[in-house]
């Protein structure tokens, strides 16, 4: 069955050329496009894709408001969202996976790259540009100080060690490489790891991982 994907920018020729690519990846169809944020959260509500693609900076309403509306924290039953931008813009970045995107990218990522993580949002992982994952969390570490929660329950030591290593932007497939330890283990200790932090998904571990400076304690 095909990942349903809504595609979301103002520029209609950047709209017509993101669906090409993402019809043209097995597995993958666009079911609905837009030319506004506002347009783009009516269409996700009626249409309910698997996955969003938005991109930051559109009129009538940008796509981290519309991330928001859709995805954000107050939401019972947020939706994938994947912001991409021209604009490699911390700020933007940052924005967007606050209000709850699972992924980030740049326009000039290739298709193989968005089609990852389209597949990535659907499947309930995140991935973010690899030029900005770790630049972006390490700049924005303690901006919430003061107000980063506490876990619910202490972390094990080898959960501080995926946490770590999910933080630098790894894959499940890469931590259980460098940890040594088998892919079912990881998505095992990465939800434990949601659920202590009451994190949505890995990018809010990451975040939370970088906020609290357990990245900056590894080696």
């Amino acid at each position: 069955m095909n990942i349903r994907v809504l595609v979301a920018d103002d520029q209609e020729i950047v709209r017509a050329g993101l669906a090409m690519l993402i019809d043209a990846q097995p597995g993958l169809a666009v079911v609905g496009q837009a030319a506004d944020g506002a347009e783009a959260v009516a269409l996700a509500r009626s249409l309910r894709p698997d996955v969003c693609l938005f991109d930051i900076r559109m009129p009538v309403m940008d796509g981290v408001e519309a991330t928001r509306l859709l995805a954000g924290p107050d939401v019972t039953e947020p939706m994938a969202v994947v912001v991409i931008t021209t604009f490699d813009l911390d700020e933007y970045v940052h924005a967007a996976l606050k209000a709850g995107a699972r992924g980030f990218l740049l326009k000039d990522a290739g298709p193989e790259l968005l089609a990852q993580a389209i597949r990535a949002a659907a499947s309930g992982d995140a991935l973010i540009a690899p030029s900005v994952t770790a630049r972006l969390l390490a700049t924005f570490a303690g901006a919430s100080a003061g107000t980063v929660r506490d876990p619910r329950e202490p972390l094990t030591d080898r959960e501080e060690q995926v946490l770590a290593t999910l933080a630098r932007g790894r894959t499940n497939t890469e931590i259980a490489d460098e940890l040594f330890i088998s892919l079912s283990t990881v998505k095992t200790h990465v939800a434990s790891l949601m659920d202590k932090l009451g994190a949505r998904n890995r990018v809010e571990i990451a975040i939370w991982a970088h906020e609290t400076g357990r990245v900056d304690k590894q080696p």
